[in-house]
């Protein structure tokens, strides 16, 4: 019984995520103006739904995987793999709205990195780059130790729900800061 309300947990947080991403495309397409790739403010508009959707859903996703019980038994390399894929796809779109965001400030001259949003953001993409690269040559490349692996294992956990954490403070001090200068 405790594994069905885990993964009627684990159902319930999909669609609170799924919502968040679907709730932010909302309200970049109707209060925002749509999206662009182009410079304009409308370019901007992707970079809340981009980072939403990479740096809270996806990332909350990959570090769910190793959660479910069926992770527990058998073989780890699949659940590597999906962790790893999961955690890429979130990089990915992270870097993406990086792009758009820089693309955005560049085009119409304003600064980059000038508010503690940006400056939380920017820590919590580079501190998750840190720990992709880590996790993918510590974890899921074979050339380390068991050794290795158990010491690091404890550190890369904590730093993976601190980043997830971080991603979290940025995501609600970007909305702020969006509704403030709006």
């Amino acid at each position: 019984m405790v594994s069905g309300r885990f993964y009627l947990s684990c159902l319930l947080l999909g669609s609170l995520g799924s919502m968040c991403i679907l709730f932010t495309i909302y309200w970049m397409q109707y209060w925002r103006g749509g999206f662009a790739w182009n410079g304009s403010i409308y370019m901007f508009n992707w970079h809340p739904v981009l980072m939403v959707a990479g740096m809270v859903v996806f990332y909350g996703g990959a570090s769910l995987v190793y959660r479910l019980p069926q992770s527990w038994v058998g073989p780890k390399l699949p659940w590597k793999l999906l962790h790893a894929a999961l955690h890429l796809m979130a990089f990915v779109l992270t870097v993406v709205g990086l792009v758009a965001v820089f693309t955005f400030h560049n085009h119409g001259r304003t600064a980059n990195l000038y508010s503690l949003h940006s400056w939380l953001g920017i820590t919590t993409v580079f501190l998750f780059a840190c720990q992709w690269f880590l996790g993918f040559a510590v974890f899921l490349l074979p050339w380390a130790s068991m050794w290795l692996r158990s010491l690091l294992k404890p550190i890369h956990v904590f730093f993976g729900a601190a980043i997830l954490s971080l991603s979290i403070a940025s995501v609600i001090s970007g909305i702020n800061e969006k509704l403030f200068f709006s």
